[in-house]
C-alpha cells in the first residue's frame, strides 16, 4: 500500500476515533440517564417515551432530506480541490434552508401530534411526550448544517463536542424534570388525591404521572439540542473554519449558485428518498408493533398472559394498555441494539470526506482499500459486541434495569428480544457506513432502492409474525434482520460494479467471526461459573450475578484480543491510528501477531 493511501486510512480511522471516544461518552451519559428514568417512569413509561422518539426521528429524517451528507460530501470534494470559495458557498447557501427545515419539521410534528396519539399508538397519554419533544426538529437542523460542513472539513471535534453537550443537556434537565413531575405527583396525591385533573384510586390510575414523567424526560432532550445548537454556531462564530484569507484569495472563483444548488440537489434529493423511504418504515413499524401488539392480546390474551403474565401482573398494568406495556420492553433493548451500529456509524461518516476526495481525483485504489478498513472494522467490533448481547442478554438487562423499581418486570420480556439482536448486531452494524460509502462515491439513488426493496419485506413480515402470538415480539426482530441483509446484499453489488472494490474476505469476515466465537464462549462460561460461587445481594442490580456478567464481560474481552492476535485479525494499517501506533505495530509485527 502506497503512503499516501496509509494517509488516507489514517484519516478515516482517526476522524473516526473521535468520534467513536465521542459516542462513548454520550453512551455512557445515557446509561447514566436512562437508568434512573426508566425506574422514574417504569415500563408504561417508557411506552410514552419510545413512542414520542419514534415520530421524532421520522420527521427528523424527512426534514433533512439527506443535506447534511450532501454538505460533506460537496465541501469534501471542493476542499481536495482546493475550490475554497465554492467550500463557503456551502454554508451560506444551506443554512437558511435548514432554518426553513427546522420550523416546517416542528409544525409537522405539533399537528400531527393528536391523531398520532390517538389512532396510531392508541394511547392519548403520549400526546404530552411528543409535544415536549417537537422543538428538537428546529434546533437539530440548524446544529445538522454545521456538523456536516466541519464533517466535510474533516474535521470531526464540532460533531463530537456538541454530541457530548447535547447529551450532558438531556441528563440534568430530563432527570431534573421527570424526578421534579414524580415528586410534585406524589405531593399532591398526598394532600388531595388527585393530581394533573385525575383522581388516583388503583395503581392503574398512576399511568398519567408516567405519561407526564415521560413528558419531562423529553422536554430534557429538547434542552440538550438547544444548548448543542448554541455551541456549533457560536464555535463557527469564534473560531471560523480554518479557511485563512490566503487559501481564499489562491482560489478559483466560486461557481455559480445554482451550479451549488444542483450538486447539493443531486446528491440529497436520492438521500432523502432513502431518508424518507427508511422513517416511513420505522413509523409504520413502530405503529405496526403496538397494533399488531393490541390484536394478539385481544385475540390470544391467555396466550400473552402464559408468556409474559407475571411481569405483566406484577406492574399492575390495565389490559386496555397491555400492548404499550409489551412496547415498552421491547424498548429497554432499543439502546443495545443501537449502541454498536451507532458506534460503526462513525466509520461511515469519517470515511465520506477521505472517499469523495479520493472519487475526486480517481484513486480508486484508495476507495478500495478504504472500503476495505471499514468493512473489517465494523466486524471488528460488531461480531463480539454481538456475540456478548447473544449470552448475556438477561444479565448485560439486569444491571441496568434491575431491582425492586417497576422497570424490572420488563426484564424477562426484553431479554430473548435483544439475545436475537445480539445473533444480528453484524447485519445492523454495517448497513449505515456501506450507505455512507455510496453517498461518498455519487451513487446517493441506490441505498433508497434497497431500503424500498426491504421495507416490503420488513413490513410483511411484521405483519405476519408479529401477529402470531406465540411469537409476538420476536417477529419485529426477524423483520428488521431481513430489511437490512436485503439492503446490504444489494448495496454492496452496485459499490462493486461501480468502482471494481473486492472485500479480503478472509480478513474483514473470517478471521473476525472465529475470534468472535472464542468470545461469546468465553462470556458463556465464565458467567455460568461466577454466578454459582457470587449469590450475593439476590434481585439486586448491584448482585453477584451483575458482577458476575462484568467479570465475564472482562474475561471474554481479553480472549477475543488474544484470539485476535493469534489469528491475525489485526491489519497494520488499522494499528497505526492508535496512540503510539507505529510502536505497537513493530511490537506486534516483531511476533508475527498482525497481517
Amino acid at each position: 500500500m502506497s503512503e499516501k493511501s496509509s494517509t488516507k486510512k489514517q484519516n478515516i480511522l482517526g476522524g473516526a476515533m473521535v468520534l467513536v471516544i465521542a459516542t462513548a461518552i454520550v453512551k455512557v451519559i445515557g446509561a447514566v440517564y436512562k437508568i434512573p428514568l426508566r425506574n422514574v417512569i417504569g415500563v408504561l413509561g417508557s411506552g410514552y417515551y419510545d413512542s414520542a422518539y419514534s415520530i421524532y426521528t421520522a420527521v427528523y429524517g424527512i426534514s433533512m432530506a439527506g443535506l447534511p451528507v450532501a454538505i460533506s460530501a460537496i465541501v469534501s470534494k471542493n476542499t481536495a480541490l482546493g475550490k475554497y470559495r465554492d467550500v463557503k458557498q456551502v454554508l451560506k447557501i444551506t443554512f437558511p434552508l435548514f432554518l426553513l427545515l427546522g420550523v416546517l419539521g416542528t409544525g409537522a410534528i405539533l399537528l400531527a401530534s393528536y391523531p398520532y396519539a390517538n389512532f396510531i399508538v392508541k394511547n392519548p397519554n403520549t400526546i404530552y411526550s411528543v409535544l415536549a419533544i417537537a422543538p428538537s426538529i428546529f434546533f437539530c437542523c440548524v446544529m445538522s448544517t454545521y456538523r456536516g460542513y466541519y464533517e466535510g472539513l474533516n474535521n470531526m471535534y464540532p460533531t463530537a463536542i456538541s454530541q457530548v453537550i447535547e447529551s450532558v443537556g438531556k441528563l440534568v434537565f430530563g432527570l431534573a424534570l421527570s424526578y421534579g413531575v414524580v415528586w410534585y405527583a406524589e405531593a399532591q396525591i398526598a394532600a388531595t388525591g388527585s393530581v394533573f385533573g385525575q383522581v388516583i384510586e388503583t395503581q392503574a390510575d398512576k399511568s398519567i404521572i408516567y405519561a407526564m414523567s415521560s413528558a419531562g424526560a423529553i422536554l430534557g432532550v429538547t434542552l440538550g439540542t438547544a444548548l448543542a445548537t448554541l455551541y456549533t454556531f457560536l464555535r463557527h462564530k469564534i473560531k471560523k473554519d480554518g479557511i485563512s484569507k490566503d487559501m481564499l484569495i489562491n482560489s478559483p472563483l466560486a461557481s455559480p449558485k445554482k451550479d451549488t444548488l444542483k450538486d447539493l440537489v443531486k446528491i440529497a434529493l436520492p438521500t432523502a428518498m432513502s431518508s424518507l423511504v427508511l422513517n416511513i418504515t420505522n413509523f409504520i413499524d413502530t405503529s405496526m408493533i403496538q397494533s399488531r401488539l393490541e390484536d394478539i392480546v385481544e385475540s390470544g390474551y391467555d396466550v400473552i398472559m402464559g408468556l409474559y403474565g407475571e411481569p405483566i401482573t406484577a406492574s399492575g398494568t390495565p389490559l386496555e394498555e397491555i400492548h404499550t406495556f409489551l412496547f415498552g420492553a421491547y424498548g429497554m433493548t432499543n439502546d443495545f441494539r443501537n449502541l454498536i451500529p451507532t458506534l460503526v456509524m462513525t466509520l461511515g461518516v469519517s470515511a465520506i470526506p477521505v472517499i469523495s476526495g479520493a472519487i475526486a481525483k480517481k484513486d480508486y485504489k484508495t476507495v478500495n482499500s478504504s472500503v476495505n478498513t471499514v468493512f473489517r472494522i465494523t466486524m471488528l467490533i460488531s461480531l463480539p459486541a454481538g456475540a456478548g448481547f447473544f449470552v448475556l442478554s438477561e444479565p448485560i438487562l439486569g444491571i441496568l434495569y434491575g431491582g425492586d423499581g417497576d422497570i424490572s418486570n420488563g426484564i424477562a420480556i426484553a431479554a430473548p428480544i435483544l439475545a436475537l439482536y445480539g445473533l444480528m448486531m453484524a447485519i445492523l452494524a454495517l448497513s449505515s457506513p456501506l450507505t455512507n460509502i455510496l453517498q461518498a462515491i455519487g451513487r446517493a439513488d441506490v441505498p433508497v432502492k434497497a431500503l424500498l426493496l426491504g421495507c416490503v419485506f420488513k413490513i410483511g413480515l411484521n405483519y405476519i409474525l408479529i401477529g402470531i402470538p406465540q411469537v409476538n415480539l420476536k417477529g419485529a426482530v426477524f423483520g428488521t434482520a431481513a430489511f437490512y441483509l436485503i439492503c446490504i446484499i444489494y448495496n454492496y453489488i452496485v459499490l462493486r460494479k461501480e468502482t471494481g472494490v473486492k472485500l479480503d474476505i478472509k480478513s474483514v469476515f473470517v478471521k473476525p467471526l472465529i475470534s468472535a466465537v472464542v468470545c461469546g464462549i468465553a462470556a458463556f462460561g465464565s458467567f455460568r461459573l461466577l454466578s454459582q460461587f457470587l449469590t450475593f445481594n439476590e434481585g439486586s442490580r448491584l448482585s453477584g450475578q451483575s458482577l458476575s456478567c462484568l467479570l465475564a464481560i472482562g474475561i471474554a474481552v481479553i480472549a477475543y484480543g488474544i484470539c485476535a492476535l493469534l489469528t491475525k485479525t489485526l491489519v497494520k494499517d488499522d494499528i497505526l491510528m492508535l496512540p503510539k501506533g507505529e510502536k505497537i505495530a513493530k511490537i506486534l509485527e516483531k511476533y508475527k501477531l498482525i497481517g
